[in-house]
């Protein structure tokens, strides 16, 4: 297993609007850290280390956040939580960590990517996707960036499930109906009703 992303951080001593403005005009991003213990501490860090992380890590991988408070630095394994991005440009403005126990599963959403060309559409179906990510149980270090859906050999009026879904080891898909993924949707338009296709939580 590789190492572990580590990003460095720093407790912040002044929040407010005004004190984010300035901390943004030096390279810096505001965050938030909700650890274990349920407490949010606020953060600075460095703007194009925090880019970094978000391009090699998404939302699914675990790091090291390296937390520094009065000369004491502190290590904890992260998730990305969110991002905020200001609304007129691609520039990070804020962005949340969540504290994870290595031993405990989690639940979060991946996304799915499907693979291949079904060949049903090759017959004039169309395909129709009706989930792009689902909810999966997992602990953290063996949670997926995404899943991928093999469906080149979905033929017309054929579709795949969650329950049909191939999982990677230590991943455990989380839904109570068997709901559609994706199908093949014949040139006469039969399918499934989209209440049946769209159930599920």
């Amino acid at each position: 297993m590789s190492a572990r992303i580590t990003l460095p951080a720093m407790v912040r001593a002044v929040t407010g609007k005004n004190a984010n403005r300035r901390l943004r005009a030096q390279g810096l991003t505001p965050a938030v850290f909700y650890n274990a213990a349920g407490l949010n501490i606020p953060l600075q860090v460095k703007e194009a280390a925090l880019v970094k992380l978000v391009a090699a890590a998404g939302r699914t991988t675990v790091f090291d956040l390296e937390v520094e408070e009065n000369g004491v630095r502190s290590l904890y394994p992260c998730l990305l939580w969110d991002t905020e991005y200001y609304p007129t440009k691609k520039r990070l403005q804020h962005a949340d960590f969540y504290g994870v126990d290595l031993d405990r599963e989690l639940k979060v959403r991946v996304p799915l990517e499907f693979i291949g060309t079904a060949k049903g559409t090759k017959l004039g179906g169309a395909l129709e996707v009706y989930r792009e990510q689902i909810e999966v149980l997992s602990k953290p270090a063996s949670l997926p960036q995404k899943i991928q859906v093999e469906i080149a050999d979905l033929d017309l009026g054929q579709g795949l499930r969650i329950a049909d879904l191939q999982m990677p080891e230590g991943v455990r898909a989380q839904y109570d109906d068997n709901y559609l993924l994706v199908m093949v949707i014949t040139p006469s338009g039969d399918k499934e009703t989209g209440e049946e296709a769209g159930s599920g939580s």
